[in-house]
């Protein structure tokens, strides 16, 4: 009764503004004619969202992230979708593009771009998600607002064809057991996964949010691994060699392995887990003044499904249900909302969500205690914990 008396005073007071904004209309000047059409569809000038990313000696191997706070829906605008890269982009002409497909298959095979787009597609929404995303939590170096402490992860429609299709095409060996998928960038950039992965969800992408992928996003090629760390979804894919085992590239020997407190690493600790951040209220922000607001924000597992999204306003002592948005989407941005009456004394946000497979997001306390408190200046990769915002009296938004 509370919520939706708030909500009723809050659209009452908007009404009033609707009769003198009606009488400065009837007072406006004509409206002159708009501006002409356009080859391709930019956003409206008034709008200055951009990615974020700190000025680098060596930009090849630098990451640029999601503005979060600034999105809407489930879908990352391509523009916006973030980027992490080893060796620059390089700039392939598709006409020439090729992928090598051999090892321990009966008939290997090269196939162009042309080759692929004849082949069946299929087009799904799923995030990608860098394994150093909020990296720095853990350490108590919390980000100042959702785009520095969350926005190595993105979501888009992908569309390409899928890898089983391929591998059932070239036939496999009975001793097939993994793939190396390697990109056409100066590094050649190169990761394993395993076969039953491949043949369960893995894309062979061309496409992303209706047009041809972005360049830094792998034009005109990569592999989209539904729900696993963003190294492996390999950019301007060139090369799939079917082996009996991993091949310990780099990537998976001295870089994306978990160190634990014992001395030893999880290595091949490919899945993403449940995670959630609150966007609107978040750090950077101002509310107002007391009254009516909505806390939103986004949920998503490399697991599957979100399940279940709750939110607190005192630090975690309490808990409530938010809504999700339908459609809810396995390994995918599942948005949520939760209605608030903000009395004006400090607060703070809090959201936990939980995945179909019963997965629930830690503290940070939880995973400090599992996995220990790296030093260093990245902290550790697959932190999922959870992340608070401080409401000031003043309503301005922090971090906690």
């Amino acid at each position: 009764m509370t919520r939706g008396w708030s909500r009723r005073r809050f659209l009452a007071a908007g009404a009033a503004g609707v009769v003198a904004a009606a009488c400065r209309a009837e007072r406006a000047q004509p409206t002159l004619l708009g501006a002409a059409r356009r080859g391709y569809g930019e956003r409206s000038p008034f709008e200055r969202s951009t990615r974020a990313f700190r000025v680098s000696s060596t930009p090849g191997t630098a990451s640029s992230r999601t503005p979060l706070q600034d999105t809407y829906g489930m879908i990352t605008p391509s523009s916006l979708h973030f980027e992490r890269h080893h060796a620059g982009v390089p700039a392939i002409d598709p006409s020439s593009h090729e992928l090598l497909i051999h090892g321990l298959v009966e008939h290997p095979l090269i196939l162009s771009m042309k080759d692929l787009r004849r082949l069946p597609s299929i087009s799904r929404i799923h995030f990608i998600e860098c394994a150093g995303n909020s990296a720095r939590e853990h350490e108590g170096r919390p980000g100042p607002d959702p785009q520095t402490s969350h926005g190595l992860v993105s979501c888009s429609e992908w569309t390409g064809v899928p890898l089983a299709v391929l591998l059932q095409d070239v036939g496999l060996k009975p001793d097939a057991r993994w793939l190396v998928a390697e990109g056409a960038d100066a590094c050649h950039m190169a990761r394993s996964i395993p076969l039953q992965k491949a043949l369960e969800d893995v894309l062979v992408a061309y496409g992303q949010n209706g047009e041809a992928l972005r360049p830094e996003q792998g034009y005109p090629l990569r592999l989209v691994v539904p729900g696993w760390e963003g190294n492996v979804n390999i950019k301007w894919l060139r090369r799939i060699q079917v082996a009996s085992g991993p091949a310990m590239t780099r990537e998976e020997a001295a870089v994306y392995t978990d160190l634990m407190p014992d001395g030893t690493a999880r290595m091949f600790s490919f899945v993403m887990d449940a995670k959630s951040v609150i966007t609107r209220p978040a750090g950077g922000q101002r509310l107002d003044g007391p009254g009516f607001y909505e806390i939103e924000g986004l949920a998503w597992s490399g697991r599957g499904r979100i399940s279940r999204v709750e939110v607190s306003v005192d630090g975690g002592r309490t808990w409530r249900d938010a809504e999700l948005q339908e459609p809810v989407v396995s390994k995918a941005f599942t948005p949520f909302r939760c209605a608030w009456t903000w009395n004006g004394r400090e607060a703070e946000l809090q959201s936990r969500c939980r995945d179909e497979t019963g997965y629930v997001q830690p503290t940070r306390d939880a995973l400090i205690a599992m996995r220990g408190l790296r030093s260093g200046p990245d902290g550790f990769d697959h932190y999922n914990g959870i992340k608070a915002w401080r409401v000031r009296s003043s309503g301005e938004v922090t971090h906690v």
